[in-house]
């Protein structure tokens, strides 16, 4: 029956929009020709205000015209009948809604065939259309079939339409039902769910069913998250991955959410709230309860508004899929890192025992060996008697290209195989899988023996691993290389890490093994051992390793024994209390027999050796002294701690030896160092007997150490002169200068009466390696001081200035210290004295190689210029080693003219005709500098300068100056005679001075004679041979001596010279 508004609106549609009901069946044929207005609904769930449903207008039609009542069944069959579809599919849906669905529609619209398009093409004529309220009719008397491929959802009445407003209304029809029919398909598939999800409820002894499965799975997942299972939560979502945990709804609609895996828990002895407690409501408005303020939203609008709404929609499911996707990638990834990090941690909980290793030096050590781990899985015993029995006669029968696929396969079974013998044999199969490995199947079987020590245990790596991979370091091949970098793999898997019979592995491989690769990875196997190690027996074997590795001629191994070895050593020796008591003591005494048996020749590489060992502990002794203050107790980390100066440590050579990393951290690290200060400057020393033992004990052994050091040996100088700096860097400036400068100035004072200190390399290293280790202004201020005192104090003792000399090749190394060598010179150019000017004239020579050319015309020329007129002539002649080292090092054209005036008035000026010091002091600068000088300085100035004074000698009445300017010329032209010639200046000058020479030599030496007259000889024959249309070019004396007779004369007479064999040595540079 149709509702009272139905009748309202029927009554409103007839009077608008009806013209001409006839008075008889509306459903007789007539009514083709004017059928009864229909409106489409504007909505979806109820009809308009401004249209009535075709229910509506067919009980108006039945009540105004008829005395009989219709069924619908007949209206449903007239309307299919008359093609009205769309009316029949209003129709079909209001019944739908009133819950009495109709057969006949419902198999008429169900049917795909009934709306396929007829072929034909529908008359276009100019009344045909839908109009507001028109109807859907064919005046020219040609029926047709909406166009439809397979459903009605395609209808398109558009193409028979030329009317936009009824297309329009058509269209929103068609979509309307369309969602109508989509909500309820949703609802159904809500309800079936929920009848389906409550008898689970009522039954106990069935099996578990999908919907119930996935409810228990989301409980349980997010019991593990909140309990903090992570791990164990990412397993069991990468387990059941067709479902998404994140959303309750994945679980199944309508369906309540249960109370958690804990609440459940609390309230299993009482009755749980049933879920049909609670059901979903909706409640929706007819159009007649709207007011008239309302507006009725125009359906292409909401059509519009939902197409974009499923749009946006799809777009952010697209984005959902793409995020799970790489959440998904990134949980596994974290999952390998977990699982990564958890084994590290259980060795650190394995190995570490009693030691009390901070946890940033565990993980610092840890870092130098790769934590590669595999997995091996449990399996039934039967299984693995039956492997073990069959695996060694299948191994030979794989190709050798397969075999690495075996790995897996021997790994489980040796680990699994309750039979050690077996074990062994498999063992055995794994190192000897493949002949000749390549370097990925090598790492595939020692990543497999990594995986092997991680799951065994410590024992059966010593009884089964360990010999086997003996056998292989012991065997003649090549696998020791691939071996090797694992090693510190397979040794952190040691918990009895004290092993005689590693130790005995890893020494026999550090003494015998030829490749620097095996022995390096030695070296920090070792460290692992020494990292880990707490059987203070094996103390001396360590020591003597260490020695032993640091005469290693591979740069590798004894980089890898500062880097990793003795931080790890020194670690162990700490807590042991030994570092002081023994470690450090030991390497001095080595050092100091090192020094008693080197008096004759010291072996500078084993000092380096030892030295650079006890470079090495400096961070971890300075680590004792701070970690056994009076003031750690007062020790607070909380607050703003003001980090560490970039500069205030030496750089490390790996973060082993970074004292923060020993002590803990940066944080811990900077606030002991505020203490540190604190204490030394305003408290004292009082009961720190750590700080007490390196001021008392270890200061003044070094300083008496440095005493015997030669100081000509700048090797060893330099050594020195880099541990005190360090020593001094580490340790801080409050403490080098009240404590170490005190030692070292109380040293010098102490001997001070006999100078014998001031000759030793103790001035250089004081100088270098204390001083010089900061370089603010006062300090720097320190430093020239202490260098003007050693030049005066040395110059008026007449002491020798090796020492001095030596702090300036050691300063001059460093341009940032050119200036202030420079001041100090200047303070001698100036001073009273002449002996300390001499000495500053001689220290220019050794400034001069590393100075540049701006510092060398601007600073060094002038001063020398200054000291070449002084009053006093050994000042004078002091300044020519010095120009001869500028001509030789500078190529600027005007400074060389200079100097070069400067030493022609030296040899030109008739003051000096007479000086013999002065003569032998050029003739000696130009035979060293001759040879590396500019060739038109040695042709047009030392050649023929050479030739005048061999000249000049010739008439010396005093024959003590002739024979001594005779030996130094003679050294001169044998340095020269490497140097190639112009012919004209060998026959103007080069032959003739030899000739002077050999006059000379023939009454003062006649060893010497010799040898000029065989060079004087050749040298003539070679000039007289020069054929003709030869070119003019230079020739080479030392060549020119291939005569046998020649060579046997000189032979012959070589032994019984007197001459420097360094200078003779020069001739035969150029024989080939």
């Amino acid at each position: 029956p149709a509702r009272p508004e139905d009748g309202v609106d029927a009554e409103r549609s007839l009077s608008a929009g009806a013209p001409g009901l006839p008075s008889n069946n509306p459903f007789s044929p007539q009514a083709d020709a004017e059928p009864p207005v229909l409106l489409l609904s504007s909505t979806r769930a109820s009809p308009s205000v401004e249209g009535i449903s075709v229910a509506a207008a067919a009980a108006a039609m039945a009540r105004g015209l008829a005395e009989t009542r219709v069924s619908v069944d007949v209206i449903a069959a007239q309307l299919i009948r008359d093609q009205y579809i769309l009316t029949a599919l209003e129709f079909h849906t209001e019944l739908l809604e009133s819950g009495r669905e109709l057969p006949r529609l419902r198999d008429y619209f169900s049917n795909p065939g009934n709306f396929e398009r007829q072929s034909g093409t529908p008359p276009a004529c100019k009344d045909q259309g839908l109009g507001p309220g028109g109807p859907l009719r064919s005046s020219c008397g040609g029926r047709y079939r909406a166009g439809s491929i397979s459903t009605l959802d395609s209808l398109d009445f558009a193409r028979y339409s030329d009317d936009g407003n009824r297309e329009l209304d058509e269209r929103v029809a068609v979509l309307e039902f369309e969602l109508r029919k989509a909500k309820e398909t949703i609802q159904a598939l809500r309800t079936n769910l929920t009848q389906a999800a409550v008898p689970l409820q009522r039954i106990n002894n069935e099996p578990i069913r999908p919907l119930e499965k996935r409810a228990l799975n989301f409980l349980v997942n997010e019991y593990l998250l909140k309990n903090e299972y992570k791990l164990s939560a990412i397993t069991f979502s990468d387990e059941n991955d067709d479902q998404d945990f994140e959303l309750w709804d994945d679980v199944g609609l309508n369906i309540p959410k249960p109370p958690d895996l804990l609440q459940i828990y609390r309230n299993c002895g009482s009755a749980l709230p049933s879920p049909r407690d609670t059901v979903d409501v909706s409640v929706g408005v007819e159009s007649g309860e709207l007011t008239g303020s309302y507006i009725v939203q125009k359906p292409d609008l909401l059509h519009q508004q939902q197409t974009e709404v499923v749009e946006e929609l799809e777009y952010q499911i697209s984005l959902l899929n793409e995020e799970k996707q790489s959440l998904a990638d990134q949980i596994k990834k974290l999952q390998r890192c977990v699982l990564r990090e958890d084994g590290v941690m259980a060795l650190h909980s394995t190995l570490c025992g009693h030691r009390k290793l901070s946890p940033a030096f565990q993980q610092a050590l840890l870092s130098f060996c790769k934590m590669s781990v595999s997995r091996i899985a449990d399996n039934e015993e039967r299984v693995m008697l039956m492997l073990g029995r069959c695996l060694p006669h299948i191994v030979p029968n794989v190709l050798l290209a397969k075999r690495e696929e075996l790995i897996p396969l021997i790994l489980c079974t040796a680990c699994l195989h309750p039979e050690p013998k077996e074990r062994d044999q498999l063992l055995h199969i794994l190192f000897n899988l493949i002949k000749r490995p390549d370097d990925e199947q090598r790492r595939m079987i020692l990543t497999g023996c990594v995986a092997f020590a991680r799951h065994v245990g410590p024992t059966r790596v010593e009884a089964e691993l360990l010999p086997q991979c003996w056998e292989q370091v012991a065997s003649p091949s090549s696998f020791s290389l691939s071996f090797a970098p694992f090693l510190p793999e397979d040794i952190i898997h040691l918990k009895e890490i004290r092993s005689s019979l590693v130790l005995s592995m890893l020494q026999q491989m550090l003494a015998e093994d030829k490749a620097d690769m095996v022995r390096e990875a030695v070296v920090k196997s070792l460290a692992i051992i020494m990292g880990y190690i707490d059987d203070p027996d094996k103390y001396s074997q360590g020591f003597e390793l260490m020695l032993l590795s640091l005469g290693d001629p591979s740069e590798r191994v004894v980089s890898a024994i500062h880097q990793v070895f003795i931080p790890a050593f020194a670690a162990w020796t700490t807590e042991l209390g030994i570092l002081q008591t023994t470690l450090i003591p030991s390497l001095l005494a080595r050092i100091e027999k090192l020094l008693k048996q080197g008096e004759h020749g010291l072996d500078e590489h084993k000092l380096h050796m030892f030295l650079s060992a006890l470079q090495s502990l400096i961070p971890p002794l300075f680590s004792v002294v701070l970690q056994n203050a009076p003031f750690t107790h007062r020790l607070t980390l909380q607050g703003d701690i003001p980090p560490i100066e970039v500069t205030r440590f030496p750089r490390p050579a790996s973060p082993l030896q970074d004292v923060a990393t020993v002590v803990g951290s940066r944080e811990t690290l900077s606030g002991l160092l505020i203490l540190y200060d604190y204490q030394l400057e305003h408290e004292g020393t009082t009961g720190w007997d750590s700080l007490l033992w390196v001021v008392n004990q270890l200061l003044p052994q070094l300083i008496e150490i440095v005493g015997r050091v030669t100081v000509t040996s700048t090797t060893c100088v330099h050594e020195f002169s880099r541990f005190f700096w360090r020593l001094c860097r580490t340790f801080g400036k409050i403490f080098t200068n009240t404590k170490v400068r005190i030692v070292c100035i109380l040293s010098l004072l102490d001997a001070l009466t006999g100078n014998a200190v001031l000759t030793k390399a103790t001035v250089p290293v004081y100088a270098t390696g204390v001083l010089m280790c900061y370089n603010q202004d006062e300090d720097r201020k320190l430093l020239v001081g202490f260098l003007e005192d050693v030049m005066t104090t040395l110059s008026l003792s007449h002491a020798p200035l090796d020492s001095l000399k030596a702090s300036f090749i050691e300063l001059g190394a460093n341009p940032v210290y050119h200036e202030l060598l420079l001041r100090v010179l200047w303070y001698g150019v100036v001073h009273t004295s002449a002996l300390v000017r001499c000495t500053a004239a001689c220290m220019f020579e050794l400034l001069v190689k590393g100075v540049n050319e701006t510092l060398v015309a601007q600073r060094v020329v002038p001063a020398l210029i200054t000291l070449s007129s002084d009053p006093e002539i050994s000042v004078r002649i002091s300044t020519i080693p010095a120009f001869g080292t500028i001509m030789e090092t500078v190529t600027h054209k005007e400074l060389l003219e200079r100097v070069k005036m400067q030493l022609v008035s030296f040899l030109e000026d008739p003051q000096y005709q007479d000086q013999h010091s002065l003569h032998m002091e050029i003739i000696r600068t130009f035979g060293r500098v001759g040879p590396n000088t500019e060739p038109r300085f040695r042709d047009e100035f030392v050649l023929p300068h050479l030739h005048k004074l061999a000249l000049d000698n010739n008439a010396q009445a005093t024959e003590r100056k002739r024979i001594d300017i005779a030996t130094q010329l003679f050294e001169a032209y044998s340095a020269l005679s490497c140097c190639f010639i112009s012919e004209e200046l060998v026959v103007n000058h080069f032959l003739p001075g030899l000739r002077c020479l050999r006059t000379d030599m023939e009454q003062l030496s006649p060893e010497h004679e010799v040898i000029l007259s065989s060079m004087i000889k050749e040298g003539e024959t070679k000039i007289e041979n020069r054929g003709i249309g030869q070119a003019v070019g230079s020739v080479s004396i030392a060549v020119s001596l291939v005569g046998e007779d020649a060579k046997t004369k000189f032979l012959s007479k070589m032994g019984q010279l007197t001459t420097s064999g360094a200078m003779l040595a020069n001739v035969f540079q150029r024989k080939k």
